[in-house]
């Protein structure tokens, strides 16, 4: 079985960005991948100083520690400016090679307006130096106040197929990759 850890990007209450990551979990676990969420929310992460240890933030302890346990990412990050949210980067900045290198990574943003790769970009080229695996599959999802129902499911058929194919990727490949097959 593959370890999936997802991190959500975004710390507004009602986050879209963990919606999307919400439902990209279920859709892993269905594949029978064991799933943890690190809610970035609910950590107590200082900013990066480029230091190996961060007395005081036990957090960081564990966000290093599950990254490198796991198989697989989910990074989900919204749009902000352009790019990646700062607080996802400063999560990954926390951690070295030693933790995200040979991780299968797949990659979802959220964005207010139109869908675009801007963000998507940005962390494949953060994952690629970090020597992880982006798998080809990513999301983009626009407009997120009208991706989302009530009860946080997809609206768009096309866009949940699409989600499902991220997971069938993201699964497939950290089995691949860690030789589980």
């Amino acid at each position: 079985m593959v370890k999936i850890v997802g991190i959500n990007g975004s710390l507004r209450a009602k986050s879209y960005s963990y919606q999307a990551l919400t439902l990209a979990i279920q859709r892993v676990q269905a594949l029978g991948a064991s799933t943890e969420i690190l809610d970035l929310r609910q950590m107590q992460l200082p900013f990066c100083i480029g230091s190996d240890d961060y007395p005081g933030y036990p957090d960081v302890i564990r966000l290093r520690e599950t990254v490198q346990e796991a198989d697989g990412l989910i990074l989900v990050t919204p749009e902000y400016h352009g790019g990646v949210s700062g607080v996802l980067k400063n999560s990954l900045d926390l951690m070295t090679f030693d933790h995200l290198s040979g991780k299968v990574t797949g990659l979802l943003s959220v964005l207010g307006g139109q869908a675009n790769s801007n963000a998507l970009n940005e962390l494949r080229l953060i994952i690629r130096w970090v020597h992880g695996w982006v798998i080809p599959e990513q999301i983009a999802f626009g407009r997120a106040w009208q991706a989302f129902g009530e009860d946080g499911k997809l609206l768009d058929e096309k866009l949940s197929k699409r989600l499902d194919q991220f997971a069938e990727s993201l699964v497939d490949h950290s089995r691949k990759l860690r030789g589980v097959l």
